[in-house]
């Protein structure tokens, strides 16, 4: 008797136990958002939000305003839509709201790379020391070289000034992967007279290849990201990640000449805080993803969308061509190619507003923190909601404010001058009267901002410089539509593109 009373009372606590975790008791207490768990015990809405988060955080605003919860994948995400909300959020200290814990099970899942305590200061300073200031001078400097290795290598070849076809997206993708790549993690040695063009033929080889293996790897990045793999895509998943822990390993990069010391730096603190090589191998890894995975992409929507607009091409077009002029390297016949500088790149206000522009209408992050004890936060209308301890608060910026009407007039369409005055300055942006601090956030804020956007920045307006300073561009189709932006990939949006493009060198006479 004792016996079956000790089973019936552990099924029951596990049933009990089930069903809390699967949310059916949980209850909106007072002072919290409105909670929504869905129908589906567990999974919640994961299954809608990851259709089209952005139709479904619309559907919930509209139906429960501006701070909600939903259920999502087991996770109580708490959505916070106002815009005058989000500096309070992101300057709350981490004892409250932290985002390294979201931040380490993702890196965990998708690279194997298991964060230390350490980490996160690894990588500001590194990021501080080589990605702005002079360190970035150094590595425009480098980047500028990769982006002659692969696109101005043949410049004087009569082929090259016939028109050439290419899909515009795994073009830019492409080349602009390749030259960050051969800028951050080395170039192959070359030694003695000759060997030189040997080398560089061995790193457009390589760095292709390597592009190749990147690009399947991309494309399963959002489902493992959410742990939805079928298991012959999670089977791809590991071994594609294998590859890169091998192709990226800290043997073969101190091989290298040329290594970043960004690259370097990070990996000589992680060794010396106990990290052990095999872990090193997978940071690299995350490396790669973290620096090179969307400005490929964002390089693609900038050049789609100027090829679109002729105005925006001719005037960011003048722009570099004046730019180069005023540097005393105008391209014309039999001129070298032009060497760009950071300095330079300081000089393109409207090749900036046309850049933020594109990130306005394609960058789509989640910023995402968890809330560690419960948090006071009071909207910009007076309500005060209270964050339950062990949910998720998270901010959608690309609703909230990139294309919030109230904020951007016209938010759907492209306007390259959009954040630039009349006079070159930035341009100020207001809801209600009142003065925004956050209109356009493609790189986070607060604690989580990525460290590499100023290289980032630097690396995407290179690729463009040199594209329009060298290169005649059009579409081959010019009826063809810009596609729809696919925001479901983390990050940045990105589709299937069907776009090619006509290029040749450019005429000089």
């Amino acid at each position: 008797m004792v016996l079956w009373v000790i089973l019936v009372c552990t099924l029951v606590s596990s049933l009990l136990g089930g069903l809390y975790v699967l949310g059916v008791f949980r209850r909106r207490r007072p002072h919290e958002p409105p909670l929504d768990k869905g129908t589906i015990p567990w999974l919640g809405y994961l299954l809608e939000f990851r259709k089209d988060s952005s139709e479904f955080l619309k559907r919930m605003q509209r139906k429960h305003g501006d701070v909600f919860t939903v259920l999502i994948g087991g996770y109580y995400f708490t959505f916070v839509m106002d815009p005058f909300c989000f500096g309070t959020i992101v300057k709350e200290s981490r004892s409250k709201l932290d985002f390294r814990t979201s931040a380490t099970q993702l890196v965990m899942q998708v690279f194997g790379y298991k964060p230390i305590e350490a980490t996160h200061s690894v990588v500001h300073s590194s990021s501080t020391k080589h990605l702005m200031g002079d360190g970035l001078t150094a590595l425009t400097q480098a980047t500028m070289e990769s982006f002659r290795k692969l696109l101005l290598f043949n410049l004087s070849s009569g082929e090259k000034r016939m028109w050439q076809e290419e899909n515009l997206f795994h073009y830019c993708y492409n080349i602009v992967f390749r030259a960050g790549y051969l800028a951050l993690y080395g170039t192959e040695p070359f030694r003695g007279a000759g060997n030189k063009e040997k080398a560089e033929e061995q790193d457009r080889l390589h760095s292709n290849q390597l592009f190749q293996e990147f690009r399947k790897y991309d494309r399963l990045f959002p489902r493992l990201a959410y742990a939805v793999l079928p298991p012959k895509d999670k089977r791809e998943a590991e071994r594609l990640k294998r590859h890169f822990w091998n192709a990226l390993s800290v043997k073969k990069a101190w091989q290298k000449d040329n290594i970043s010391g960004w690259i370097s730096d990070q990996d000589q603190l992680l060794a010396e805080n106990g990290v052990p090589e095999y872990m090193r191998d997978r940071f690299m890894f995350m490396l790669l993803w973290a620096s090179q995975g969307n400005t490929g992409p964002t390089a693609f929507w900038l050049l789609l969308y100027l090829l679109k607009h002729p105005e925006a091409l001719k005037a960011v077009r003048d722009e570099v061509d004046k730019v180069s002029r005023e540097s005393e390297q105008e391209v014309k016949a039999g001129s070298p190619p032009v060497t760009i500088t950071r300095d330079m790149l300081n000089q393109t206000p409207l090749l900036d507003s046309a850049l933020e522009e594109t990130l306005r209408l394609v960058a789509a992050p989640m910023l995402v923190r968890a809330v560690l004890e419960d948090t006071s936060l009071r909207t910009s209308s007076g309500t005060e909601f209270t964050l339950r301890k062990g949910d998720r608060v998270a901010l959608f910026p690309h609703i909230s404010v990139q294309m919030n009407p109230e904020i951007h007039e016209e938010p759907h369409k492209f306007k390259y001058d959009r954040f630039v005055n009349p006079d070159g300055t930035k341009k100020d942006f207001y809801r209600n009267g009142k003065k925004l601090k956050f209109v356009n956030m493609p790189w986070g804020a607060g604690v989580s901002t990525c460290p590499g956007r100023f290289f980032a920045t630097a690396e995407m307006k290179l690729f463009v410089f040199l594209m329009l300073s060298h290169f005649d561009l059009e579409l081959v189709n010019e009826e063809e539509q810009i596609p729809a932006i696919d925001i479901s990939r983390w990050g940045f949006g990105t589709m299937q593109p069907v776009c090619d493009v006509r290029f040749r060198y450019r005429p000089r006479f």
